[in-house]
């Protein structure tokens, strides 16, 4: 577990990221069938219809087998993409077996845009988010840019919206003892690595 005391929001991104990225080929597909065997018959996995995801970069873990087993079983899948404008803005697209991809202007894979296969967030069942750390209250450090935080502003003022849970994935090198939170920043419901799943607890307290 990496000690977050004295680190600026960049530093712990800084070493966050190089601890991932320090992974081996080998590794990263070890926890890639380990991510898959701690979610692909959870009852929230199983229960949700409409599953959105994200495609690996950086060293993030790896959750292509959760995107197939999915697909087998029926589920809607949806990618992240980017708009062309405004460029900070992201939006949730339904993909297709099959479908071709193209890198964004971060090289990451994604459909080609098409807003008829959108689908409002909060229509989603699950989302299952990178990350770049995380901790044991529900804290989760991105890359930086906000594309998620702004996806899911409307938590905060609509206060009785439970979709969708919310679930960041992580190799077990990524957790934190405390993140320092911005005021923007949205709570995981939990995180799930390659090891475990870490619940969400209380700041205060410390409970579940």
């Amino acid at each position: 577990m990496i000690i977050a005391e004295g680190l600026s929001r960049p530093a712990l991104r800084r070493l966050l990221r190089h601890e991932r990225r320090n992974l081996s080929p080998t590794q990263q597909r070890l926890a890639a069938r380990r991510l898959h065997r701690q979610l692909a018959q959870h009852p929230l996995f199983r229960r949700a219809r409409h599953i959105a995801l994200y495609l690996p970069n950086d060293g993030e873990i790896d959750p292509r087998p959760l995107l197939r087993a999915a697909q087998k079983m029926g589920k809607a899948i949806y990618l992240p993409v980017l708009n062309a404008w405004p460029r900070t803005r992201m939006v949730f697209q339904r993909i297709l077996p099959g479908e071709r991809l193209k890198p964004n202007r971060f090289g990451i894979a994604e459909p080609e845009f098409c807003p008829a296969r959108q689908q409002p967030v909060w229509t989603l069942d699950l989302l299952l988010m990178p990350l770049v750390g995380f901790d044991e209250h529900g804290g989760r450090l991105g890359m930086g840019g906000g594309f998620y935080d702004r996806s899911l502003a409307y938590r905060s003022w609509r206060k009785k919206s439970h979709k969708p849970t919310l679930l960041g994935l992580a190799h077990e090198c990524q957790k934190v003892d405390r993140l320092p939170l911005a005021s923007w920043d949205i709570d995981l419901q939990a995180a799930v690595t390659d090891r475990c799943w870490h619940v969400k607890r209380d700041r205060t307290s410390g409970e579940a």
